[in-house]
């Protein structure tokens, strides 16, 4: 049987790992002799100079030296568990310097596979939360995507890189790989969270999925008397930061078989594996179709009483209670708000139309006085058919605000009051979008780490 062979980037990326032991290092130095390098002469000079000098790569056409390792020859791994070792550890990066703990969307999948002994690296709670971590705080957002939900056809499933819409004037959005793929299934992403989005098939299947590491995990039936026919679905999902699960909330109306039209409120544990019926929602039903996530609660906008009166409603995910948020203090006018997510805090968009949009941002949750007016944006697009401005993505970090325009993107620099049209290749008119980070983050509850929310939590009202 031949042996199979994988390729490594240069020396320099498998020395940083073996590092993290003396054996683990003895043993690749035992074996380097028996690796050859592609386009190149081995050479004689000691192993122990050659670590320690700067090795530098042939002059290739992609100026990189690729190392063919064999099964056989590529010592085995040392698993190490310990803080202080595991903080050494570090994906190969092409700048180093930039961004020392780089770890690239396909590398970590790619050995999870190919190399089972350093599963216990990779699946550490201590590694899954440093990855994270570095993840989000990336302002290059690099490791941040644009998931789309896309009208034809039929309701597919669309992303692309947030980077490339800031910064580039042509972005390539690729098709979403979730599980369950069917073109005759309608899917809509209902939910993003820690790097897991929550898909709903049908509006009746629900699944959680990672993209990153490809795994997922389908959702029981929330209930089966209402899964024959037409009926409204409306979903919430994000991280419970008190009993360390994820949760998803869903707001379900209907003909039940008794043929009555019913609407049922059920909150889903990842941690149980089962639904549960709540009582919350008695003074009127969520706008909205998604909910927001936010210091670990669900925020949706609605209207109560004759008046239409507006306000945000939140659902707590660790106490699961219903509450309130107290509004910005809105400029006299008619407007029709909505809801968004810029930095881990929530925002509102006060649309006035035909002139402008105001976007509020709670910058510390649970106040009121923390509600401040992040930017105006105009509607001097010369198309004003395209609709109003409904979602906001992103901040960029020149302070640039991402927003969904209709059925497009906006990308608005209030420095300039310039408006910068992102150019979308295999891209359709789409429905919403949400912003996911890439993440490690496992659909396990025993493996899961716990990870803290970015915001601190408010008090709750009832309602």
């Amino acid at each position: 049987m031949p042996l199979r062979s994988y390729a490594v980037d240069s020396r320099t990326h498998l020395f940083s790992f073996f590092k993290l032991s003396e054996h683990a290092h003895h043993k690749f130095q035992e074996s380097t002799n028996r690796i050859t390098p592609r386009n190149s002469k081995i050479s004689s000079e000691p192993i122990s100079q050659r670590h320690t000098r700067k090795w530098k790569p042939e002059k290739t056409h992609n100026h990189q030296s690729t190392i063919i390792i064999t099964r056989q020859e590529l010592p085995k791994p040392v698993a190490v568990s310990t803080p202080r070792k595991l903080e050494a550890f570090h994906f190969p990066r092409r700048n180093h310097r930039r961004d020392p703990v780089k770890t690239p969307r396909q590398v970590p999948l790619e050995i999870q596979v190919r190399f089972k002994s350093w599963r216990s690296v990779i699946s550490s709670n201590h590694f899954i939360r440093a990855h994270l971590a570095v993840s989000r705080k990336d302002t290059n957002f690099a490791r941040h995507r644009i998931i789309s939900t896309v009208l034809l056809p039929c309701y597919s499933l669309k992303q692309c890189s947030l980077n490339s819409l800031l910064s580039e004037p042509v972005a390539d959005a690729a098709d979403f790989d979730y599980p369950m793929k069917n073109p005759n299934n309608s899917v809509r992403a209902v939910g993003c969270c820690n790097g897991l989005v929550c898909i709903a098939i049908n509006g009746k299947h629900i699944f959680l999925w990672n993209p990153s590491t490809r795994k997922h995990k389908k959702l029981p039936d929330a209930d089966e008397r209402m899964t024959r026919g037409l009926f409204i679905t409306k979903y919430g999902f994000g991280f419970d930061e008190c009993n360390d699960d994820y949760k998803v909330l869903g707001i379900f109306s209907g003909f039940c078989t008794a043929g009555r039209y019913e609407t049922r409120v059920k909150v889903y544990s990842l941690r149980a594996n089962s639904w549960k019926r709540i009582d919350v929602f008695k003074d009127g039903l969520p706008f909205d179709d998604t909910g927001k996530f936010v210091s670990g609660k669900l925020h949706w906008g609605r209207r109560v009483g004759f008046n239409s009166r507006w306000e945000i409603v939140s659902f707590d995910l660790g106490s699961e209670v219903c509450g309130k948020v107290e509004q910005p203090r809105y400029i006299e006018g008619g407007f029709s708000p909505s809801l968004g997510v810029l930095g881990g805090c929530l925002c509102v968009l006060c649309d006035f139309p035909k002139t402008s949009v105001d976007v509020w941002i709670l910058r510390d949750y649970g106040k009121r006085d923390s509600w401040d007016k992040l930017v105006t944006v105009p509607y001097d697009l010369g198309d004003p058919w395209k609709g109003p401005y409904s979602t906001p993505l992103c901040r960029g970090a020149k302070g640039e605000i991402l927003l969904v325009y209709g059925s497009s993107f906006i990308v608005y620099d209030p420095k300039d009051n310039a408006f910068h049209r992102p150019k979308i290749t295999n891209f359709d008119t789409f429905l919403e979008a949400d912003v996911y980070v890439e993440s490690l983050v496992s659909l396990v509850p025993d493996a899961a780490p716990k990870i803290q929310n970015q915001k601190k939590h408010g008090s709750s009202m009832n309602c």
